[in-house]
């Protein structure tokens, strides 16, 4: 059974970069034709997908974000990250990671095989 967590800081400041790890257990993050995103739900709207990694290592980012987002992997420990720069507090959220075995550009919640508990980030001074 694949299981995902997140992890990272819950309160970033201002302008500061918001960085979250997602660790894989129970599969591989280089597995065949598998995308590991990032996906976030700010308070009261819905699902916004931010962008995943590949099984390859290729990374693809939603337009609205792509300038303020990278995601990186380390696979000895099967982990992938999400830096988000220059953050404001509309980028205040639930930050989830999620995978599923074909490419993503938006998020609903059947739309993803596996999914970790989310981990709230607010951004305040």
């Amino acid at each position: 059974q694949v299981q995902l967590q997140e992890s990272g800081p819950g309160l970033v400041k201002p302008s500061q970069t918001l960085s979250l790890t997602c660790t894989v257990s129970g599969g591989s993050i280089t597995t065949n034709d598998y995308y590991w995103s990032w996906i976030r739900q700010p308070p009261g709207k819905g699902l916004e997908w931010i962008g995943y990694i590949r099984y390859s290592g290729s990374t693809y980012y939603s337009p609205s974000l792509r300038s303020r987002t990278s995601i990186s992997r380390d696979t000895s420990k099967n982990q992938f990250t999400l830096q988000l720069t220059s953050v404001t507090p509309e980028d205040t959220a639930v930050y989830y990671c999620a995978g599923r075995d074909r490419p993503a550009d938006r998020a609903t919640w059947y739309s993803f095989d596996y999914w970790g508990q989310g981990t709230q980030v607010t951004v305040s001074s």
